[in-house]
């Protein structure tokens, strides 16, 4: 990771999105009555609380004491911090927008002289999507509320959905899950008559994150316990860097430009697959035209004939004549090139990166 990630303190949770959330970014938990959207929302605080920060728990439906009741029989003693570092914001009705273009924007500019991070959470924003019918309207005003409140630090949302079969998110929740920086789907499905709950991550901005559906289960003391697997696993964290190396070799006197070299060293670094990336690296070398194979003095030559042509009709044909001595070469190269290198690769041969790369 290259920057310091803020842990969601959901067991199994961070371990499939680089150890947390960027800060000052929205998370959205989508789910219908029953998955536990709420547990998400008091286990993220409790993590946070526990750990030395301040909370803030925006409320459009239950008051503060109901809140705290149905925390304490999760295992969560949140009354132990109940106004001195959490905090409630409890609105009711329909007057949104004062609390989205007045009242909230104060308590921001309010909390700008504390040094101590605060966690954000939204729980439900339901109430706030139903009460506007205009689409053009409520993207206005969750983006405003989106805003405002990401300048606290890294805000969690729950909204809940109603999805029509054969829907994967519900038609009300779009825009919300549009305008967020992540977005969890919660599902259960009754199997044997027991439900099976499961999480799906469906986007997590600037994060390498897992695509798999995790299973979960509820614990109290604990809350959400995600069955997860990490997204490389530290026998997978370097097991195909021989194989980027040659890529990078290839490209290299193929006549490649550096940013394509440093392309590749990226996709190297964040290689989160445990499949091969030789496929992803032979479509890369197609998209950028490097599908004939050269001498690098061939290329650094053409560009004192004509900058405005790769090649020139020499060198072309001095490319086609390296390109099949390469062949019979490299197809020896297992055995030959051991103690050096060749001049001449050709793209074909990443096919037999995996090969060389073991």
């Amino acid at each position: 990771m290259d920057e310091d990630r803020i842990p969601t303190g959901i067991a199994g949770l961070d371990r499939v999105i680089e150890g947390g959330l960027r800060d000052n970014t929205t998370l959205l938990v989508v789910g219908s009555s029953g998955t536990g959207k709420s547990t998400f929302a008091m286990q993220y605080l409790m993590y946070g609380l526990e750990n030395g920060e301040n909370a803030l728990y925006v409320s459009l439906e239950e008051p503060p004491e109901q809140i705290l009741e149905e925390a304490e029989k999760l295992g969560f003693n949140m009354k132990k911090y109940h106004e001195s570092e959490l905090f409630f914001f409890h609105t009711k009705g329909e007057d949104f927008k004062q609390l989205v273009e007045e009242q909230l924007p104060a308590l921001v500019e309010a909390n700008k002289d504390y040094s101590v991070r605060t966690r954000v959470v939204i729980d439900p924003l339901t109430p706030l999507i139903w009460s506007i019918s205009d689409k053009k309207e409520q993207r206005e005003l969750i983006t405003k509320l989106f805003y405002t409140l990401k300048q606290l630090g890294a805000v969690l949302v729950t909204t809940e959905e109603h999805s029509a079969p054969g829907e994967t998110i519900g038609e009300d929740v779009l825009i919300p899950v549009y305008l967020s920086d992540g977005a969890i789907h919660l599902t259960y499905r009754p199997i044997g008559g027991a439900f099976n709950r499961s999480l799906e991550i469906i986007k997590m901005r600037a994060t390498r994150h897992g695509e798999e559906v995790y299973p979960y289960i509820f614990v109290r003391g604990i809350g959400v316990v995600a069955k997860t697997t990490p997204v490389v696993s530290p026998e997978d964290a370097n097991k195909y860097d021989g194989m980027f190396d040659k890529a990078i070799k290839t490209a290299s006197d193929l006549g490649a430009s550096e940013m394509f070299l440093d392309k590749i060293r990226y996709v190297k670094k964040y290689w989160s697959y445990s499949f091969s990336p030789k496929e992803t690296l032979q479509m890369l070398f197609e998209t950028y035209g490097l599908t004939q194979a050269i001498k690098k003095d061939d290329v650094s030559g053409s560009e004192n004939v004509d900058k405005d042509n790769t090649f020139s009709s020499q060198s072309e044909q001095s490319s086609n004549e390296s390109s099949q001595q390469t062949t019979e070469s490299f197809d020896k190269s297992d055995e030959e090139n051991e103690g050096g290198e060749s001049d001449t690769v050709e793209i074909e041969d990443l096919s037999e990166l995996e090969e060389l790369a073991g």
